[in-house]
Order: structure tokens, then sequence, then C-alpha cells
């Protein structure tokens, strides 16, 4: 019998510490086949959008002293926006099912990189966001109701996208925090809590009172100011209406959750 032993010291490394095209195919299409995450990040935001903006008559098409002038297009951004989020804070949270199922233990035993599977999760996050915002949008086109200049759309979306990474790390974060049975149930009615305080189902958020000073220091704020910013602006694209607190707002916001959801991946790697 043959009783040496192998020196995995000499295993060689796979390029990009094993990030790739294949497990990145395989990893989109294990989270787009999970139907709850389509509902909440597909179908919920569409059908939320065609609900508020076909109760909304015609001589009602303008708010706040008429600064927005396309109520729908406001409705648009913020459903894009909050399926986006949503899409971002599932991807991300589907860590905990892997944990559970000790998936994420099997990974720990392979060349992958850590860094390469948290980099796997947020390129995740970032394809279903990306999906999530272009069913909005497109619904909101298609059907006529949200009126907005390609520049607006093209704006919106980028700002979208690229700040619903913050909720990426937010997911990862609740992913490594919460067991895996209530991930879900806890993130979907806590991210609906966060969509009413940012201003994304009641308009904007008036901080010139108490309770509106509390929801600027919530998460969704500050993206949800950010994204809606290209509809508000002074025709010159002038920044005098544009508050720096918002970019201030999603920047804390992504260093806490980053931190924590290091703080938990170390915490999770210290049990192999």
């Amino acid at each position: 019998m043959n009783t040496s032993t192998v020196d995995l010291s000499t295993r060689p490394v796979p390029g990009w510490g094993g990030f790739n095209a294949t497990v990145m195919r395989i990893e989109l299409r294990r989270v787009l086949r999970n139907r709850r995450t389509m509902i909440f990040t597909l179908i919920f935001p569409v059908v939320m959008f065609l609900l508020v903006s076909s109760s909304i008559p015609s001589t009602e098409q303008s708010m706040g002293a008429g600064v927005i002038a396309d109520v729908n297009a406001y409705i648009a951004v913020s459903m894009a926006l909050y399926g986006s989020a949503m899409a971002a804070t599932s991807g991300g949270a589907s860590v905990s099912v892997e944990r559970a199922s000790g998936w994420s233990r099997q990974l720990r035993l392979t060349p992958l990189n850590p860094l390469a599977y948290i980099l796997l999760k947020v390129v995740t996050a970032f394809v279903l966001g990306a999906v999530a915002l272009l069913a909005t949008f497109v619904v909101a086109e298609v059907s006529g109701k949200a009126h907005m200049a390609t520049q607006t759309w093209l704006e919106s979306g980028a700002i979208i996208i690229v700040g619903s990474l913050v909720f990426a790390a937010f997911g990862l974060f609740m992913g490594y925090l919460i067991p895996s049975e209530n991930v879900m149930q806890v993130l979907g009615p806590f991210m609906a809590v966060l969509g009413f305080l940012g201003g994304l189902f009641q308009g904007p958020v008036d901080t010139g009172t108490v309770i509106g000073r509390i929801q600027s220091l919530t998460p969704i704020y500050g993206l949800a100011q950010i994204a809606h910013w290209p509809l508000t602006r002074t025709t010159t694209g002038a920044l005098d209406e544009f508050s720096w607190w918002w970019v201030v707002n999603l920047v804390l916001w992504g260093v806490v959750f980053v931190a924590g959801a290091v703080w938990r991946f170390r915490k999770d790697t210290a049990r192999v």
C-alpha cells in the first residue's frame, strides 16, 4: 500500500483566485431559479408601479410645488430602486443557504480564494439588480405612463445599479448573521420598512421635520435622493439643489455593511 501523502501546498492555485465565467454562470443560474427572489425583485416592483401609477389622475402629475413634473417617472425610479436594492440584498444573503447546506464549507476546502467568493456574490447581486432595474424601466416606458429624457433614464439607472452594491454588502452581512431559515423572512419586511423611511413609497422626504431628519439617517435615503435627483435638478444641470449628505449617507452605510460582512466572514471561516 502506498502510504505517501499529498502535499497540498504544491496544488496549483487557479487564476483570479478561482473566479471564472463557469462559476459565475452556475451562481446566476442557481439564484435565478429561486422563485421567491424573482417575485420580490422582478414582479413586485413592476406590479406596484402599474398599480400606483394607474391610481394617479392625469391632472395630478406634479408634486413638490411643481418641482417633480411627472409623478409616474418618480414612481418608476422608486420602484426600480426598490427592486434593484432587494435583488442585491437577496443575492448577498444567499450565502446563508450555502452555509446551512454545507456548501460554503466545501468551497473553503477548495482553492477558491475567499476574496473571489465575495466578489462572486457581489457580481451576482450586481447582475440581479440590473435585471430588476431594467424590468421596471422597460414596463414604465412601454406602458407610456412615465416620461423621462433618455439621459435621465440612463443617469438614474446607473446611479441605482452602482448604489445597490451597498445592499449587496448588507445582504452578505445579514446572510452571515441570520440563520438561513429566517433570513428572507426578516429581510423582506425590513427592506419594505427602509423603502418607506427612505421616501420610495410616499414621495420626497421633508427634512425640515423631526421625522424627516430621522428618515435622512436611514440606509436607503441617500441612494433614493441621488437616484431621483436627475428628475428634480435645474435645467442647467447645476448642483444647487444637490446635497452632499446624500453621498455621505450612502458611503457611511456602505462602510458599515462591508465592515459587518468582513467581520462575520472572518468569524465564519475561523470555524474551519
